[in-house]
């Protein structure tokens, strides 16, 4: 049975940091590629950040360069996504997701930007 759990979700003024985990279980992790996604209240899912499976670079929207770093460990079957200099745009419910063919997804964490 395939599961993704995240962890790590919160209530941070802007300008903080929060470290999302996600726990992976079921399928073989190293096979997947791993990313985190965002939705907000009434807009679209968005990717957020992508790392490939084994090597490669990491992919992260504009809107988060310079300020997010997503990492894997296979060993662990976990990946995470680091948050720093918080803003209240990124208020949002974040989504684990693995993908080779079908993707895998998260029940999401909720993560709130506000002073």
């Amino acid at each position: 049975q395939v599961q993704l759990v995240e962890s790590g979700g919160g209530l941070v003024q802007p300008g903080g940091s929060l470290r999302l985990s996600c726990a992976a279980s079921g399928f073989t992790f190293s096979n997947y590629v791993m990313s985190w996604y965002r939705q907000a209240p009434g807009k679209e899912r968005e990717l957020v950040a992508m790392i490939p499976a084994v090597g490669g670079r990491a992919i992260y929207a504009d809107s988060v360069k310079g300020r997010f770093t997503i990492s894997r460990d296979n060993a662990k079957s976990t990946v995470s996504l680091q948050m720093n200099s918080l803003k209240p745009e990124d208020t949002a419910v974040y989504y684990c997701n693995a993908r080779r063919i079908t993707p895998y997804w998260g029940q999401g964490t909720q993560v709130t930007v506000t002073s």
